[in-house]
């Protein structure tokens, strides 16, 4: 039961403070007007700027700022313990994650759909513009190449949730045309097209996993750079390419309300597997992990900064603000739908971090399995891991075989102290495919079904980051291209082109001591966690920066400011000096980029502040 009480006091908090402190934000401090002309009927050109029903933009909203990061952060936080990760989601989505992408949201709205970038440069300075559009380039490039690793990752690891995937696209299409050319409805479309995609699953499971080293004849390949992940990160960017430069209604919109609906879908199942597990006693989340580690492995980074970083989406992200200013504000079409799209998706997001803790622990503690192959088919089975007494393992054992806390084999078959380091990207995924599995196979849906369900649901969740952060990329250099005068760079193609060239170079040529190319993911985390909380940080003072000037009050927003600058930097400090150690210079790079960026923009923030006094708008 104790699963389930966690479960819904962490859902009520939720509802209470979207009815409460969310209100209050959009009444008291942002003044949401229904009557406001919105930038999206203002604009409306039918590619950028698209008045949208708040329904599907909450869908695509919601999808492109998750992604898998609740999904992955949650995963990979629950090594310090499952406690210290469920109050950081919790009240980092409440008080700092939610406002911040709240107040990005309406700062658009208020500034004809501007991006933060173009905005800073008004409210700060033009400099502190292009300095935000050089971290914004930075920080895009590091969200582009983790999320292509993540998408990589589950199509090497779950072969027959591949065809749905890919699937999933033309279909988004169909709907799109048929939503804004024929002006039919989308909810009853999308719900056939989530059927279609489970019952692709299962075609994609018994008859057509998709293993794309012997599809393309390259298993005999003897080139480093050539492996599963590295082929698929070229594929997806190519995706990539055409996604970002194509009409948002055509494929982003119908594509993404197809996720939300999908991702609805698979949270009820697991809450009801879930459910049904805690009433009948077949999971026990205290009994399962523990809820502080104490017996975390010397590898591993401390709990402070480290957690602040390592769950981003799903308690705050500044990446949420550039979806907020770049993508959503041009598609609100009535101004008081924005707490319920900036405010609300935040909140869902949490929730949806919640209950991934709660898989990676409670389900986890279900059991653990080793993944075979079957030498005919080529389908995927999953055998128990089992005690010395050949008995599954359960509960505490069964989390600490799969967070590595205990003894592991290596690739000869010696045994080994587990850890941090010997944990991977797909670790982390396997985690919350198996946990989760466990609670749907109580709710009589078949393991293996479950575990691809669960991985297509991860990948169609980070495609939808992926293609928005690539419009985004988009944009962000075409209007460096605007400050620096360089006309092609203002161009769609030339500026999509190399925002999505850079990104896959970062992926590919990333790699852990002795693996192979692409296989730095959990390498980039840290660095993707750690751009992107300063990157809120800095949004927060941008946001307050404007509510000075409107003589509005900012105490809400100063806590959330300081810990989102001094965490990260924090964190990034330490993770620049193990860089150096290890002779990382491409990671120690950006890291020091970002830190002398962000070290600027906050002093032009002051000098902002200090002259708005000095004009008496304070």
């Amino acid at each position: 039961m104790s699963t389930l009480i966690v479960a819904a006091l962490s859902f009520v908090g939720f509802i209470v403070a979207y009815h409460t402190y969310g209100r209050w934000l959009g009444r008291k401090i942002f003044g949401l007007d229904p009557a406001a002309i919105t930038p999206a009927q203002e604009f409306n050109d039918g590619t950028d700027f698209v008045p949208t029903r708040r329904s599907v933009l909450f869908g695509h909203h919601f999808t492109s700022i998750a992604g898998t990061g609740p999904i992955v952060g949650p995963a990979i936080a629950v090594f310090w313990g499952w406690l210290p990760a469920l109050l950081w989601v919790v009240f980092g989505s409440i008080f700092i994650g939610a406002v911040h992408d709240f107040g990005a949201l309406v700062l658009s709205l208020r500034n004809r759909g501007e991006t933060i970038g173009q905005i800073a440069g008004r409210i700060l300075s033009p400099r502190a513009r292009f300095l935000l559009l050089l971290l914004l380039l930075l920080e895009l490039m590091i969200v582009l190449a983790v999320f292509g690793l993540v998408i990589a990752a589950i199509f090497r690891l779950y072969h027959g949730g591949v065809l749905a995937v890919w699937a999933s696209l033309p279909m988004a299409v169909g709907i799109g045309l048929w939503h804004y050319k024929r002006k039919g409805r989308l909810l009853v479309p999308a719900l056939l097209a989530v059927a279609v995609i489970y019952v692709l699953i299962w075609v994609g499971i018994r008859y057509a996993p998709v293993d794309i080293m012997s599809l393309l004849y390259l298993e005999g390949v003897r080139n480093p750079y050539i492996n599963a992940t590295t082929v698929w990160t070229v594929i997806l960017f190519i995706y990539c390419f055409v996604a970002a430069v194509l009409p948002v209604w055509l494929l982003l919109q119908p594509r993404d309300y197809i996720n939300s609906n999908q991702l609805y879908v698979a949270m009820i199942a697991v809450v009801v597997g879930m459910f049904v597990a805690g009433v009948t006693g077949q999971t026990d989340l205290f009994s399962s992990a523990p809820a502080v580690a104490r017996e975390i492995p010397a590898d591993a980074p401390p709990i402070w900064p480290f957690l602040f970083i390592t769950v981003a989406c799903g308690a705050v992200s500044g990446f949420h603000s550039l979806v907020s200013s770049g993508t959503s504000s041009k598609q609100l079409a009535h101004e008081n739908d924005a707490q319920f799209v900036g405010y609300g998706a935040m909140l869902l997001e949490g929730a949806l971090a919640v209950i991934v803790i709660l898989i990676c622990c409670a389900g986890v503690g279900m059991g653990v399995y080793q993944k075979q192959r079957h030498p005919v088919t080529g389908a995927a089975l999953y055998k128990p891991v089992t005690d010395k007494a050949g008995e599954p393992l359960t509960g505490r054992a069964a989390w600490r075989e799969k967070y590595r806390c205990a003894t592991v084999k290596d690739a000869e078959g010696n045994l080994r102290p587990g850890g941090w380091a010997s944990m991977g990207l797909g670790d982390m995924l396997r985690a919350f495919a198996e946990g989760g599995a466990n609670f749907l196979q109580v709710a009589k849906i078949p393991f293996h079904f479950a575990v691809d369900m669960l991985g297509v649901m991860a990948a169609c969740f980070a495609a939808t980051t992926l293609d928005t952060a690539t419009r985004l990329q988009r944009y962000v250099l075409q209007e460096l291209g605007h400050s620096i005068r360089v006309r092609p760079l203002q161009n769609k193609y030339v500026a999509t082109g190399i925002a999505v060239v850079s990104a896959a170079a970062l992926a590919i040529l990333l790699k852990t001591p002795g693996g192979e190319y692409g296989s730095g993911g959990l390498i980039l985390w840290p660095m993707f966690g750690a751009a992107n909380q300063i990157l809120a940080g800095l949004g927060f003072l941008v946001v307050a920066v404007w509510l000075i000037r409107r003589k509005r009050p900012i105490w809400f927003l100063v806590l959330p400011a300081v810990l989102m600058l001094v965490l990260p930097a924090w964190a990034m400090g330490d993770n620049m000096l193990q860089w150096w150690r290890g002779g990382k210079w491409l990671l120690l790079g950006f890291g020091g980029a970002i830190q002398l960026l962000t070290a600027w923009l906050v002093v032009e923030a002051v000098i902002a502040w200090r002259n708005a006094r000095r004009e008496g708008m304070v």
